[in-house]
Parts: structure tokens; sequence; C-alpha cells
């Protein structure tokens, strides 16, 4: 399950973003935020709205930072841990 949770976060990553299956080549040490230039403040709106959709879970305002968009692997923690808390 972990894996298909890491597959669904990058293809999420490279169709908010337009990355055009490049997404698909990220790993966890991936830096998002500073590292690709199509994330800026409107593509982290559209990339969480999707991440909602798509794993069913609601992201509050004050849940994520910058922090949280770092790399592949700290966005995919994040996600783990909201699956975890909403999963029973």
């Amino acid at each position: 399950m972990s894996l298909d949770i890491q597959n669904q976060l990058l293809g999420i990553i490279d169709e908010a973003l337009g990355l055009e299956g490049r997404g698909a080549s990220f790993d966890h040490s991936t830096p998002l935020m500073g590292g690709q230039p199509e994330l800026d403040s409107m593509a982290v709106i559209g990339l969480i709205n999707l991440i909602e959709e798509r794993f069913g879970f609601f992201v509050g305002e004050d849940e994520v930072d910058g922090a949280t968009f770092e790399t592949v692997g700290t966005l995919l923690a994040y996600v783990k841990g909201k699956l975890g808390k909403t999963q029973y």
C-alpha cells in the first residue's frame, strides 16, 4: 500500500504541476519547494486540492507549511500521516 500511495502522489504532483511525466522519476529526496519552478503558490493550492480529492481527506490551513512541501518525502510523510488518521 505504501508504494501505491507514493505512486499516486507522484501522479498527482505530475498532474498538478504539468510535468508531462517527469514526476514519475521523482524519489523521496527530490526537492519540491524551490526545486521545481512549476511549484508556485497557486500550484500549491492546486496540489492540495488534488491530494484532498484523490485521497479523501481535508487539509486544514494550519496543517501545512513550507516544510511539508520541501521534498517528495516530506509531502509523502504528510499524506501517509493523514491517511493513518482517517482510516480505522
